[in-house]
C-alpha cells in the first residue's frame, strides 16, 4: 500500500511541479507503440522536477543498422539514470536490467507483462472503493493475449478478491495463469457471456480483441467484434460498478458508455501520471 498511498500524495503535484528529482535523466526506450504509458512516464519524470531522453523509433535508432539491443542498453545507461523500456519479446526488460547499472522500469514486454499497468489499475479500484479485498471483478474479451491480464491477475493475487473471466472459450486464459490462480487460492469462474456475472460485480474490466497478439489472422478474424460492452448489456448492473479499460478501446465498449456513472477509464488513465510519479521517486529514492 506504500505506492499506493505516495501516488494519492502525487495527485496533488499532477499538475504542478515538484524538484525532488531535479539534475536526474529518465531514458524512454519504447521498441513497440504506446501513447498513454509513455507521455504519463514522461510526464511523471517532467512533474517530479526531472528531464527525459527518448530513443525515438526503431527506425530513426542505431538499431537500423544492426546495432544489438544489449548495446542499446548499454549505450542509454551511460546517459540516463533511470531506463523506461517496452518491447514485444517476453523477457526484454529482465535482459535490460540484468545489463544496466540503473534500474529498469518495465513499461510492458511481449503477451505476459504490463506491471505498472497492473499496479494503475489496481490503485483505481483502490481510489474508487477504499479496498481491494472483497470486490467482484470481472475481466471481458480477450483474456488470452492481453498482457494486462497477466499483470492484473498477479497484483490481485496478493488480496481476496473473487475473479469472473468472461470470454469466447478460445480466447480464455491460458493454462499457466490458471495454474497460477489455482495455486494461490484465488477464488474464479468463467462465463461465456457478461449476462450471466454483471449483476455482483463491483468492478468490469475491459480489453480489446488485441489484433497484434495473434500468431493466427483468420482467428482473429473470426472473434474480432465479439464482447462488445452496450447500454443494453449492462442492464441489472449495481449503481456502484464500475467500468476500466486500459485503452485504446477499438469497439468493445460503445461510446454511449462514456456518459454513464460507470465509466471509469479515462479517469484510470489520468491516475497514470500520479501512479508513475510515485513508482519513480520510489525506485530512485527522490526526497522532499
Amino acid at each position: 500500500m506504500g505506492l499506493f498511498q505516495e501516488a494519492q500524495e502525487m495527485e496533488k503535484h499532477s499538475k504542478s511541479s515538484l524538484s525532488v528529482m531535479n539534475g536526474k535523466i529518465m531514458a524512454i526506450a519504447f521498441f513497440e507503440p504506446s501513447t498513454r504509458t509513455r507521455l504519463s512516464f514522461e510526464t511523471a519524470m517532467l512533474r517530479l522536477g526531472g528531464r527525459v531522453i527518448d530513443m525515438g523509433s526503431v527506425e530513426a535508432s542505431s538499431l537500423a543498422k544492426g546495432e544489438n539491443l544489449a548495446d542499446t542498453i548499454r549505450m542509454l545507461d551511460s546517459y540516463a539514470d533511470l531506463i523506461v523500456m517496452r518491447h514485444e519479446l517476453e523477457g526484454a526488460a529482465r535482459f535490460a536490467a540484468e545489463i544496466a547499472d540503473a534500474p529498469v522500469i518495465n513499461a510492458g514486454d511481449g503477451a505476459q507483462n504490463h506491471p505498472t499497468q497492473a499496479m494503475l489499475d489496481a490503485y483505481t479500484m483502490w481510489r474508487e472503493f477504499g479496498r481491494i479485498d472483497g470486490l467482484s471483478i470481472g475481466f471481458m474479451g480477450d483474456l488470452r493475449y492481453a498482457r494486462v491480464i497477466n499483470s492484473l491477475v498477479q497484483v490481485l493475487s496478493l488480496f481476496d478478491v473473487k475473479l469472473h473471466l468472461i470470454s469466447p472459450p478460445s480466447l480464455r486464459p491460458r493454462a499457466e495463469l490458471l495454474d497460477f490462480m489455482r495455486g494461490r487460492g484465488m477464488r474464479f469462474e468463467m462465463h461465456d457471456q457478461l449476462e450471466e456475472a454483471v449483476e455482483g460485480l463491483d468492478v468490469l474490466y475491459v480489453v480489446r480483441i488485441q489484433k497484434e497478439r495473434f500468431p493466427d489472422p483468420m482467428e482473429y478474424e473470426r472473434v474480432r467484434g465479439s464482447f462488445r460492452l452496450t447500454m443494453e448489456s449492462l442492464r441489472g448492473a449495481r449503481d456502484s460498478l464500475i467500468i476500466l479499460h486500459p485503452l485504446p478501446r477499438v469497439d468493445e465498449v460503445d461510446f454511449a458508455v462514456d456518459q454513464t456513472r460507470h465509466a471509469r477509464y479515462f479517469k484510470q488513465a489520468a491516475l497514470g501520471v500520479p501512479l508513475r510519479m510515485a513508482l519513480i521517486k520510489l525506485v530512485l529514492g527522490g526526497a522532499e
